[in-house]
């Protein structure tokens, strides 16, 4: 980079990556007038492989890391000063050397179903087939609709929602922020919320990674960094890396600020066939969220959440 004139983003090159790229270069040149930005499309593990399920590119690990890794690579190595990523496909244990430098506020958070025929969840007849990538996403859906044949799909979002709106399938289940963030929220016939639908760690909001020792670049994000988000995604990924969960196990939560200046935690954990669900939820300070995060793990695991998470992950 010379000096601060020039700022590389790495990013997956799917349109809603390049949207999210997009979008975070637009802001810092918006903060920072006759700043250059450029895009580096770099291809991942889960981008080489568009039709295997997750789980089963996985292998043995948990999943974690499927879209991430060759983008923190390329950083570690100097050839991008910035990653965006969804941060929920970001691990939350990564190299010591990287970290969020900012985390902009978060888009909505929940589920969203598209059915064009029956339009929502329990409208859908017995039987309905429901496409979903995401193991909580098929947990919860077999939780709440044990009779609903609900099956795997890959694909962006776009190859998803076609697979709905062609009719080969009764229904997907997406992500309500890609799909806004697309221009394609016309398509939702049902939000799946909270407190019903807890949506997975980090659902909706982006996090923005450089490297720990870049004081460039950290100042450069600083204007982006929105406090309320950092710390309920804060309060999220501490639960999830408390209970040794990837994005390929069925947990959800919901962090975010409520009255009296406390820091909500909701949060569930499936078994994978969604005959079993454990809750918690807490409150705590602001200035904690991790200490927040690690309370409501413990007492999910008291609840028996290890033994469910087990359960979930794939065999090696």
């Amino acid at each position: 980079m010379d000096g601060a004139s020039v700022v590389r983003i790495g990013t997956r090159g799917s349109a809603l990556a390049r949207w999210q790229a997009d979008w975070v270069a637009d802001r810092l040149r918006a903060a920072h007038p006759g700043l250059r930005v450029d895009l580096i499309e770099i291809r991942t593990r889960g981008d080489r492989d568009r039709n295997s399920p997750l789980a089963q590119i996985a292998g043995g690990s948990s999943g974690t890391g499927l879209f991430t890794k060759e983008i923190q690579r390329a950083l570690l190595d100097g050839e991008v000063e910035l990653a965006v990523h969804s941060l929920k496909d970001l691990p939350t244990r990564g190299p010591d050397a990287l970290t969020l430098g900012a985390i902009p506020e978060r888009e909505d958070p929940a589920d969203a179903l598209i059915a064009p025929r029956h339009q929502t969840l329990d409208a859908l007849p017995e039987g309905a087939t429901v496409g979903t990538g995401s193991l909580r996403r098929q947990a919860m859906l077999r939780h709440a609709r044990p009779d609903l044949n609900v099956v795997g799909i890959r694909g962006n979002v776009e190859t998803r929602l076609a697979r709905a709106t062609s009719g080969e399938l009764d229904a997907v289940v997406l992500a309500a922020s890609g799909l806004h963030r697309l221009g394609l929220d016309g398509q939702i016939t049902d939000r799946l919320g909270p407190p019903r639908f807890l949506p997975a760690v980090g659902q909706g909001a982006l996090g923005i990674e450089c490297r720990s020792d870049d004081e460039t670049t950290l100042a450069l994000l600083a204007p982006l960094d929105h406090p309320p988000t950092r710390r309920a995604v804060l309060a999220e990924r501490a639960c999830l890396a408390e209970l040794e969960g990837g994005c390929m196990v069925p947990l959800a939560a919901w962090g975010r600020e409520v009255e009296g200046d406390l820091l909500a935690l909701d949060v569930a954990v499936f078994d994978p066939d969604g005959r079993e669900r454990l809750d918690a939820a807490r409150t705590g300070p602001l200035d904690d969220p991790e200490g927040l995060g690690r309370q409501v793990a413990a007492e999910l695991r008291a609840l028996g959440a290890d033994r469910l998470l087990h359960a979930a992950r794939p065999e090696s």
